[in-house]
């Protein structure tokens, strides 16, 4: 396993940040880490770069104690934290030269990343002159210097426009094809068009760890219907295959099945039997949205 989290506890004083958290994510995997704000995702990846240490529990990065030996491990790993800093005044391979010295990493490494990151048309730029989406590349090329096996994103597409989304996006799919990418992201369709796999996160506990294709191959039905007039909850807990029910509005109610069958059918019956007319109804199928709605509320 690239990254090996067993047991993981961290207290801020009194405050519980993690609480036992456990996973594992072997070479290879691209995986979102998810979570509201303030429930222990950054605390986590800091953990994990050895930038703070846990209360208890151990962590392996490529089989290394992290805690044991940090530096040791910190070779292994490439780490964007979510403010990335960078010093603007410098230009881009004056920066990357800066950095490729303080990891005691091959001069060639730079020309490698610039042109891996796409940055060849803007080296010529000081940081401060790029746009967000270059800074962002600037950030990962400075994390790929010294070719490690693992690389920990926190929040790399936060404040991009849809165009640089995009470019980032298939840059850290590319990333991700010979290496172990971990990244904490707000933006779902980001999780969904690059990762393999989930992992939610709510007040320091893991609430939730699937396979994408598990979470796309299990899509619940979710139905949102408005009724002539309210309805009590006894009577919506008569409707078949019926896994949660939400109502939002006095007549409106969001309804989730557990169906093969197309569940609208079976509402309009419902609503021809219990006398009532139907005066909306709407259909969307589960996903990552929300599932993380549904796991953090």
């Amino acid at each position: 396993m690239s990254i090996e989290v067993s047991s993981v506890t961290k207290l801020y004083d009194s405050q519980k940040a993690l609480n036992n958290v456990s996973f594992s994510v072997k070479k290879g995997s691209i995986v979102g880490f998810l979570g509201p704000n303030g429930a222990g995702k950054s605390t986590m990846m800091k953990i994990l770069t050895g930038y703070i240490n846990p209360t208890e529990g151990v962590v392996l990065v490529n089989g290394i104690n992290v805690l044991e030996n940090p530096i040791t491990a910190q070779k292994h790993i490439g780490y964007l934290p979510e403010n990335n800093p960078l010093y603007t005044e410098m230009y881009v391979r004056e920066y990357l030269q800066f950095q490729a010295n303080s990891y005691k990493t091959a001069k060639e490494n730079i020309e490698n990343v610039i042109e891996k990151v796409g940055l060849t048309p803007e080296v010529h730029k000081k940081i401060g002159q790029l746009s967000k989406g270059y800074q962002q590349r600037v950030g990962l090329a400075a994390a790929l210097l010294h070719n490690p096996e693992v690389l920990i994103l926190d929040e790399p597409t936060t404040g991009l426009d849809p165009n640089q989304l995009v470019e980032i996006r298939t840059l850290i799919k590319d990333i991700g094809k010979d290496k172990t990418v971990l990244f904490s992201t707000h933006i779902m369709q980001e999780v969904e068009a690059v990762c393999d796999r989930v992992i939610i996160i709510k007040k320091g506990e893991i609430v939730l760890d699937k396979l994408l294709k598990e979470v796309r191959s299990n899509q619940n039905q979710v139905i949102e219907v408005t009724f002539d007039y309210k309805l009590e909850e006894q009577f919506i807990l008569k409707l078949p295959n019926l896994i949660s029910h939400k109502n939002n509005y006095d007549n409106t109610w969001f309804l989730t099945f557990k169906s093969d069958e197309d569940m609208r059918s079976v509402v309009f019956d419902f609503a021809k039997e219990n006398g009532l007319k139907i005066l909306g109804l709407n259909t969307q199928n589960q996903n990552l949205e929300t599932l993380f709605r549904e796991s953090t509320n």
